[in-house]
C-alpha cells in the first residue's frame, strides 16, 4: 500500500532525515517513533504529499506522490488515505456527524442512499452512537479524537496515517482511543502508520520502528 524509496528532507543546510525507506502492507500497523525534532511529523506529512521532500520517492497505492501536481495529490489523498492529527482538526461550526461525514462530500458520496448509515456506524464503531447531533465543543478530547477516526475511516481508505493521537489525552483515555483505531484499523483491513512518543500506544503496532537522521531502524 505503501512504498517509500531513500527519503530526504532539509532545511536550509540542516539534514533532518535521510535514507528513508518503509514498505507498509495492506492491513500492516507500523509505529515510528524518535526523539523530539528528529521530524516524526514531517515525515508523515512527506507520505501524504502535504509537505515537500527533498530527495527520494513516496508510493502510495501506486502512485508517486510527489511526481503529481496539488491537484492530483489532493484527489489521491481524499480517495486513499486518511489523517488523524495530534489536535483532532475537527470544524467547529459542524455537528459531529458532519465532521465524520466530510470525506464523503470531498468525494461527492454525501448524498449516497447508504451515507446516514455509514456515518452512525463509524460512530457507533467507535463508541459515539447517538451523538451526531452534537457539536464538538460539547465533548471530551478523548470523544473528539474518536470523531477523528471516524472522519478518517469513514471513506475507506487503504492507508491511514496518525500524528501522536494520543498525545493530548491522560492514560485511560488514551487506551479507550488506541481501542478504538486499532479495531477500526483491523475492520477496515487498512494500513497504517502512526508516529507517536507513548511506548504504550507504539506498542499496539505490528513493527515499532525509530527515525533517526540516517533513516528508520527497528526499534527493537
Amino acid at each position: 500500500m505503501l512504498q517509500i524509496d531513500d527519503l530526504s528532507r532539509r532545511y536550509g543546510d540542516d539534514t533532518v532525515f535521510s535514507g528513508v525507506n518503509l514498505r507498509v502492507n495492506a492491513g500492516e500497523f507500523v509505529a515510528i517513533v524518535g526523539d523530539s525534532g528528529v521530524g516524526k511529523s514531517t515525515l508523515l506529512n512527506g507520505m501524504a504529499g502535504l509537505d515537500r521532500i527533498d530527495s527520494g520517492r513516496v508510493l502510495l497505492a501506486g502512485h508517486d506522490v510527489h511526481a503529481l501536481d496539488e491537484a492530483a495529490r489532493a484527489h489521491l489523498r481524499r480517495r486513499h488515505l486518511g489523517f488523524v492529527f495530534q489536535a483532532f482538526h475537527v470544524l467547529p461550526h459542524l455537528d459531529v456527524a458532519q465532521n465524520v461525514g466530510l470525506p464523503l462530500m470531498l468525494l461527492n458520496e454525501h448524498r449516497a442512499p447508504d451515507a446516514a448509515a455509514r456515518i452512525e456506524q463509524a460512530l457507533a464503531a467507535v463508541g459515539l452512537q447517538g451523538l451526531g447531533a452534537r457539536l464538538p465543543q460539547t465533548l471530551s478530547g478523548g470523544q473528539l479524537q474518536r470523531v477523528a477516526i471516524a472522519r478518517a475511516l469513514i471513506h475507506r481508505p487503504g492507508l491511514l496515517l496518525a500524528d501522536e493521537p494520543t498525545g493530548n489525552l491522560d492514560p485511560d483515555t488514551a487506551e479507550q482511543v488506541m481501542n478504538a483505531l486499532v479495531a477500526r484499523i483491523r475492520d477496515h483491513g487498512a494500513a497504517c502508520v502512526m508516529v507517536t512518543h507513548s511506548p504504550t500506544a507504539a506498542a499496539r503496532a505490528d513493527r515499532v520502528l525509530r527515525l533517526t537522521r540516517q533513516g528508520l531502524r527497528d526499534a527493537g
